[in-house]
Order: structure tokens, then sequence, then C-alpha cells
């Protein structure tokens, strides 16, 4: 009786119906963060922060990026650095080596929209090429990680 739940409950959770779900990562787009073939738990309530890590629908795909700026924020990436409302953001988990040179906005970000970056900026698509996308179209927070090291998220602090 309990095999039939739980695979019940697994395909619920991939399919989507459940307020929480599994999902499998595809890309390096956030290493060292998360990497490809990581099982993420995902779930949908509450809103997303600057710095949390968030499975977003982007077309045909959900991708898993970071929030660098929520609606009303104003932010731009300055020789690499991550500046949001005009003080630099201290982001542990991307690589600095691959953010010298790189310069972005200011830019406002509307009400409801995100901005979002992946951790690995050399191999991510983000908003840096599409744009900022509607807080709507978040799948879910990003909770941890289910395999191959459970665990959470946490960045080392700054």
């Amino acid at each position: 009786m309990l095999v039939p739940v739980v695979v019940l409950l697994l395909v619920g959770s991939v399919v989507g119906v459940l307020p929480v779900r599994l999902m499998r990562v595809d890309t390096s787009s956030m290493t060292p963060t998360i990497s490809p073939g990581d099982l993420l738990v995902v779930h949908s309530w509450g809103s997303p922060a600057r710095m949390d890590v968030v499975a977003v629908d982007v077309g045909d795909e959900v991708l898993v990026k970071r929030v660098a700026a929520v609606g009303g924020e104003r932010v731009a990436i300055e020789d690499g650095v991550l500046v949001v409302d005009g003080s630099a953001v201290c982001e542990t988990a991307a690589d600095p080596g691959e953010l010298d040179g790189v310069w972005i906005g200011p830019l406002t970000v509307p009400p409801g929209q995100l901005f979002l970056l992946g951790d690995n900026r050399g191999d991510s698509i983000d908003s840096r090429t599409f744009g900022t996308l509607p807080q709507t179209d978040v799948v879910g927070l990003v909770a941890g990680r289910v395999w191959p090291h459970p665990g959470g998220l946490v960045p080392d602090a700054c």
C-alpha cells in the first residue's frame, strides 16, 4: 500500500500538481551552487526576494536562476560587480574570473518583475539576454537539493 502512495506523490510532484515538486537541472548555468543532474525541491509558496534561487518558466522550458533584483530596484553590472540601488552585492557563488569586464545597465526593474542571473555567468542565459521577467512566471522557490548531495543552497557568507 505504501509503494503506490509514494509513486503517486513522486509523479504528482514532477508533473507540478502539488505545491512541492522535484526538478532535475540539466545545465551548468548555476554552478557551483547547482550542478547538472542535481535533483532539487521546489515549492510554490512565498514571494521571491533578492538572492533567492527560483525555477522560472521561460518560453517552453523551466530554468533555475538567482534573483538579482526585484521590482523597483535599480540594477547594474559594473566591471563584473552586481550593483543594486547603488551598492555592490556580495556574490560568493559567482566566479569572479567569469565576471570581470562585464557592464550592463543601470536599469530599474519594473514593478512585478524580476532580474535573474545564473551563478555561472559565462554559461548562463538569463536577464542579460531575455530581460526582466514577470514574477508570475516563477514556478517556485528552490528549497534545497535532494540528490546527489542533500541540503540547502546557502552560499558562503561575505
